[in-house]
């Protein structure tokens, strides 16, 4: 099976895979770490191979919803909680998404790209990854839509890490609430 499939793909769909695989490890590091900006700096170079990823598998809603996602890092970075921001961003991800509509299998880009802008901007720490865990979700759904094997475990492993973390978020609150009982 696995030498039929190679032997049917293109070299396009092959480069897409790979640029997902290279996201796949980028997710990793960027979610298994607590720190919230060393996590938006490690999305920002994840978000750049999905977007190569979806360009090549020709999913083109896909693709410009993650070029608004890694704009949406890089303001999220210095304007957090900027509602202004927030709305605009929030808008230009419909107007693209407009745009580039081709049928109902562009939705779940569409969904996670502005759950993860409210997310984002809204929130921070825990809060803000089980936002980014619900936008995950839709990835998912949008890299099956696309056929990327690399976008499905990458975005599947960034809803299992988002879990990891938040459970270790909460773990650091309590001993600090813990320390400072005693």
């Amino acid at each position: 099976m696995f030498e039929t499939l190679i032997s049917d793909a293109s070299p396009r769909w092959i480069a897409g895979q790979i640029a997902g695989f290279i996201a796949l490890g980028l997710f990793i590091a960027g979610f298994a770490n607590k720190d919230d900006r060393k996590l938006l700096l490690i999305l920002i170079a994840a978000n750049i191979a999905i977007v190569l990823q979806f360009a090549l598998l020709e999913s083109w809603v896909a693709s410009a919803m993650t070029c608004i996602v890694i704009l949406r890092i890089m303001l999220a970075r210095k304007y957090h909680r900027n509602l202004h921001i927030m709305v605009g961003l929030l808008v230009l991800t419909l107007l693209t998404a407009l745009i580039t509509w081709r049928d109902w299998s562009d939705a779940p880009a569409l969904v996670a790209g502005l759950v993860g802008t409210i997310g984002m901007f809204a929130f921070k720490g825990s809060i803000m990854r089980w936002w980014l865990f619900c936008a995950a979700f839709f990835w998912v759904l949008s890299n099956i839509v696309a056929g990327s094997i690399g976008g499905i475990l990458a975005e599947s492993l960034v809803m299992a890490i988002n879990l990891v973390t938040i459970w270790r978020i909460e773990l650091d609150k309590r001993r600090l609430v813990t320390r400072t009982d005693t």
